[in-house]
């Protein structure tokens, strides 16, 4: 015997027009000799026509109006580019890239540049010592986060130059 939510299911799909012909043959049979489906195919037509003879409500059009003027009553968050201060965005790049040129000065002070062979120019670097600089954990997550902040301005600039060739193209 089959449960009460799949014989829903299968008058659903009758009344709707979705099931086969086989399918419509079998209702159609049980709708004839079985009362408990004939009960349940005219509750479920009254359902069905009932969905379809109401419309939909609208709301008024007052009531559409009064919703936008309580809308507008607040105040929407202006654009990023308004409220961001450039001088600070600029301050920020221009230390981390004092700090990166810093640290390349003090690399190359460390170089001994008199050290000459014979077939050309040669740097030795083997009097270099950085490992008192980048031994710490906090510098080289410093160094890390500078390198990333330098991808992003490349990012950037790359980004806008590329914004500009598609509008002049």
């Amino acid at each position: 015997m089959e449960t009460q939510k799949q014989m829903e299911e299968r008058l659903w799909d009758y009344i709707d027009g979705l099931s086969s012909t086989e399918e419509k043959s079998v209702i159609d049979k049980l709708l004839q000799h079985d009362m408990e489906w004939k009960k349940k195919y005219n509750e479920l037509l009254e359902t069905h026509k009932l969905l379809h003879s109401s419309e939909l409500e609208a709301p008024s059009l007052r009531f559409t109006k009064n919703v936008m003027e309580e809308i507008a009553k607040y105040h929407i968050a202006p654009a990023t580019k308004t409220y961001i201060n450039k001088k600070i965005i600029w301050g920020i790049s221009f230390f981390f890239i004092a700090v990166i040129a810093g640290f390349l000065i003090y690399g190359f002070g460390q170089i001994d540049w008199s050290a000459k062979s014979g077939n050309g120019f040669q740097f030795d670097l083997s009097k270099v010592d950085v490992s008192k600089f980048f031994n710490n954990t906090y510098i080289n997550i410093f160094m890390m986060l500078n390198v990333v902040l330098g991808l992003f301005l490349l990012d950037n600039y790359l980004g806008k130059r590329r914004k500009a060739a598609h509008k002049k193209a």
